[in-house]
């Protein structure tokens, strides 16, 4: 066959089929309706700058006025002697000691005075663990961070014996068991 037979043959069924169908289209819309846009009001705007402030006059550099004392008025001899006038004199209040000792300041207990003793030995022995456990580690042989620690914790056991003096035993008592906690780390190394 030829070339163009062939070719008819391929082109008939799509030709036939062009000539069957119709493509539906949908029916043709107006355009929306835009609105038409409001009319502009535009009202200028004059901003009036506000009038310009005086300045603030600086006060006068002279020194008040001292008031003197009015002179002693002179005693006139009088023709008729009158008895003295005696005013009210006001009350006399007792003098206040100058030099009152402070009242010493009293620390808030938390504890009852009963326990006190016993919370005492407790935070006692916790310092005693702690020191033994640092007089157990070798401080040479530690490297920065464990010296660093080492150090805290001989500063967590000097706290904790200036707050028992001062009977303040919560600070005590967390210092030193800061202190125990560090040493037994240390110690373990």
């Amino acid at each position: 066959m030829s070339k163009k037979l062939w070719f008819l043959v391929l082109i008939a069924p799509v030709a036939a089929a062009c000539t069957h169908a119709q493509a539906k289209t949908t029916p043709e819309m107006p355009p929306l309706e835009m609105p038409v846009p409001p009319p502009r009001d535009v009202q200028p705007t004059e901003v009036e700058a506000p009038p310009p402030l005086p300045l603030v006059s600086e006060p006068a550099h002279n020194p008040p006025a001292r008031l003197r004392p009015a002179p002693p008025a002179r005693a006139e001899p009088k023709a008729v002697a009158e008895p003295p006038k005696q005013e009210a004199a006001p009350p006399v209040e007792p003098p206040k000691p100058a030099d009152e000792p402070p009242k010493p300041l009293t620390t808030l207990q938390t504890t009852p005075a009963a326990a006190e003793g016993e919370v005492e030995r407790g935070i006692r022995a916790s310092i005693q663990r702690a020191n033994t456990d640092l007089n157990r580690t070798d401080y040479r042989a530690l490297n920065t961070d464990a010296r660093t620690q080492y150090d805290s914790a001989k500063r967590f056991l000097q706290t904790a014996d200036d707050a028992i003096r001062t009977k303040n035993l919560v600070l005590a008592k967390t210092m030193a068991e800061k202190a125990a906690v560090i040493a037994a780390q240390l110690a373990g190394r």
